[in-house]
């Protein structure tokens, strides 16, 4: 069978990789039709990524076609199509107990920590997959990808009418504005680059647009914006140690501040930022079950256009020729997917 491994950094290897095994009772076999390629890919691939070890087969934004179910799988059944949710879970730690299985202590997210979707087949535990009726493969990969920004925007709690600044208009900067912006309060975005800040004021009307500098312009534009109060939520989707460490200037007082991106770079900062105007910081890790089906509903209903998110495509055969494109900057890829 099929399969495409990160066999070290900056390189893809196609390989042959055995057919699964014999179905499990609560297992699922499926067939990837469509993988969408996400900063942790990256950070995979050029072996930056803190939980990820080589050799690798990849894929964790999954569109899939249900092929044959265990004898204990009630949930979906064969031909549906669905989305895969990543995080395989123990279900006994604290974490899981309390239902934070995106916590889990024992956490394995495929494609990261164990073997991925970028192959013909797999099989999956049957929870981890949402069906959907009317999505196509295409959006099925993206609500992975979406519900970390659902995720992250649940951890802030907007309120209607506030002031929210998203730092960083990448995938999971835009996936999280998909969410704030339902919720009434008022955006501002910030990028370094203004293609991506222009793709925000195309797509989502999005008028507070700040371009980052490093001069500290950036500051008296919050300002501006904001009245002088800053933002009653600041959420960080970089993954940049130093916009992180430096992210706390934008919060208001009482404000919060929420990282959903990921770093293995220490963040520093004195103390004083944080504990005069009583900050609170929170982490977004991963997404929750509910967060998956309540984005497919929203896709359903039309309340999410999935349209502008997939600028670019590759095909399996091309996915080594092709990867190195989608990091480069001057291609303006917001989310590339394979094609299987």
């Amino acid at each position: 069978m099929r399969a495409i491994q990160f066999d070290a950094p900056r390189s893809i290897k196609h390989v042959d990789v055995a057919e699964p095994t014999t179905l499990q009772p609560h297992e699922a076999l499926v067939k990837t039709h469509c993988m969408g390629i996400c900063g942790t890919d990256f950070s995979c691939y050029l072996g930056k990524f803190p939980f990820f070890d080589f050799p690798r087969i990849p894929g964790h934004e999954l569109g899939v076609e249900v092929l044959e179910v265990g004898s204990a799988v009630d949930n979906v059944a064969a031909g549906d199509r669905c989305s895969v949710e990543p995080y395989m879970n123990c279900g006994d730690c604290y974490a899981c107990r309390r239902g934070n299985g995106n916590c889990c202590e024992n956490l394995q997210v495929i494609g990261v920590m164990t073997d991925g979707g970028l192959c013909e087949r797999f099989k999956i535990r049957a929870d981890k997959l949402h069906v959907s009726t009317s999505l196509n493969f295409d959006q099925l990969s993206l609500v992975e990808t979406l519900a970390i920004g659902y995720h992250a925007c649940q951890r802030g709690a907007p309120q209607e009418n506030e002031h929210v600044l998203i730092i960083g208009g990448g995938p999971i900067g835009l996936a999280t504005l998909e969410f704030v912006r339902l919720t009434g309060a008022n955006i501002s975005v910030m990028d370094m680059n203004p293609t991506r800040l222009e793709f925000c004021n195309q797509n989502y009307g999005i008028e507070n647009l700040i371009q980052f500098r490093g001069d500290g312009s950036e500051l008296d534009e919050a300002k501006s914006i904001t009245a002088g109060d800053r933002y009653q939520l600041v959420v960080d989707a970089t993954g940049n140690n130093r916009s992180m460490s430096q992210a706390f200037q934008f919060v208001a007082h009482t404000g919060t501040l929420v990282y959903v991106g990921i770093t293995s770079d220490e963040l520093t900062f004195p103390h004083p930022v944080m504990h005069r105007p009583e900050i609170t910081i929170k982490a977004s890790r991963n997404a929750l079950p509910e967060d998956f089906e309540a984005i497919i509903q929203l896709i359903e209903a039309g309340t999410i256009n999935t349209d502008p998110w997939i600028t670019h495509r590759t095909s399996f055969q091309s996915v080594g020729n092709d990867f190195d494109s989608f990091l480069d900057p001057k291609n303006n890829v917001l989310k590339a997917v394979i094609e299987l």
